[in-house]
């Protein structure tokens, strides 16, 4: 069966998910997690990309990046896995790869969806009975977005940005998002169009991305998530 087709668009924010192989572990030490840190910025510099959210799981990842050019998110993703991956194999002396397959990837709709979006992917730990809230978990940018905390990786979005003039007031605000339980449907809603590869918006915003783009997306599919997608903690 053929894979199906990425899309990325210049300028639209893209939730990607990469996880271990057979759900494996890819981080075994804190050193990992500063070593995929350090290629990662790397690579966002070298691809001019702007990353508003993040968070790194034992067993898994997910991003929220802003690429200027549609390559982009390839070109990030390939060079920090040419460096992670042999670092992890000759650290820990395995063989063979670390990766399931390629990585999922998701265009979002900012002015409804990212802040969303962005919950979703920092309360991660919290949704694996990790940590009891977001800011008790170190490798994630909720530190950054809702604490105020230096972290050089991370570009506010514009939407962040509007949520308040001032960094305080805005933090503040940021904060209270996450003072609440997200709705089921919506982190259905935001995994299912991971999962599947396809835009998590309204229909206009993917009318709009299958005119850019020329070709039909897709959407995710609809009602009750799977078995699987259910007992899936964390993700």
């Amino acid at each position: 069966m053929p894979r199906k087709p990425r899309y990325f668009l210049p300028g639209v924010p893209v939730h990607i998910v990469q996880r271990g192989n057979n759900r494996q572990a890819i981080f075994f030490d804190d050193q990992d997690y500063h070593a995929y840190l350090q290629w990662l910025g790397e690579a966002l510099v070298k691809y001019d990309c702007s990353l508003h959210a993040y968070v790194l799981m034992t067993n898994h990842v997910h991003l929220l990046i802003t690429p200027p050019k549609k390559e982009s998110l390839s070109r990030v993703m390939q060079y920090v896995g040419r460096r992670y991956v042999p670092y992890i194999n000759h650290t820990y002396r395995r063989t063979g790869t670390l990766w399931e397959g390629r990585f999922k990837a998701s265009l979002i709709q900012d002015e409804h969806y990212l802040l969303a979006c962005m919950r979703y992917i920092e309360l991660n730990p919290v949704r694996a009975n990790m940590v009891k809230t977001a800011s008790g978990y170190r490798w994630s940018s909720y530190l950054a977005n809702g604490r105020g905390f230096t972290n050089a990786l991370v570009t506010p979005h514009d939407r962040y940005l509007a949520i308040a003039n001032a960094d305080i007031e805005r933090r503040e605000t940021y904060r209270d998002l996450f003072r609440c339980h997200m709705d089921e449907e919506v982190i259905t809603g935001i995994r299912q169009a991971w999962q599947t590869g396809t835009p998590l918006g309204n229909d206009y915003f993917k009318a709009q991305v299958e005119q850019m783009l020329k070709m039909k997306v897709g959407y995710a599919k609809r009602g009750r998530p799977t078995i699987n997608s259910r007992n899936e903690k964390g993700l």
